[in-house]
């Protein structure tokens, strides 16, 4: 007999394959209409302590399976920030993504979860360890090179509203 945590734990990795298979059927319907990199949506400004990110808001479906498919390069302090509309467990891939790329799994109050790194035309998936509601993406290495870790805070316009 499972315990409670247990449960939990194995609601949560049924909950997330369901978002990945999900994720692939929305990824492969978008790639239909696209096959070029999205360099037009929306941008806000983050902050990581004394460092500031450019960040790309992907905030639809289509623009989250989407996401930094197709871009051969990224400058060093711009990213993608995906926004989803409640928290829950997030999985991402790299599928037609042609740059590494770390992935930061951000709660609503701007700390980071947990980080991944992940590979060039994986279809390897990344999750969060628990609900969240932002995924912040940047060029892989960029958060060890400036020692940020779980449990660090950023901020900005989608954190400090939530403090």
């Amino acid at each position: 007999m499972m315990d409670n945590g247990a449960m939990r734990k194995n609601a949560l990795v049924e909950a997330a394959k369901v978002h990945a298979i999900c994720l692939v059927l929305m990824t492969a319907s978008a790639l239909r209409a696209q096959d070029s990199p999205q360099t037009d949506l929306p941008r806000t400004t983050l902050k990581a302590g004394m460092h500031l990110i450019q960040a790309q808001v992907a905030a639809t479906p289509q623009q989250r399976a989407i996401g930094l498919m197709f871009r051969p390069d990224m400058p060093v302090n711009e990213g993608m920030l995906f926004v989803f509309e409640r928290p829950a467990v997030q999985c991402f891939w790299m599928k037609n993504t042609l740059i590494p790329l770390t992935a930061a799994f951000v709660a609503d109050d701007g700390s980071i979860v947990n980080l991944a790194d992940m590979q060039p035309q994986s279809l390897d998936s990344h999750c969060s360890e628990k609900p969240v509601r932002y995924v912040l993406e940047m060029n892989q290495g960029w958060f060890k090179k400036r020692g940020l870790k779980a449990g660090f805070r950023l901020s900005g316009p989608p954190f400090d509203r939530q403090r």
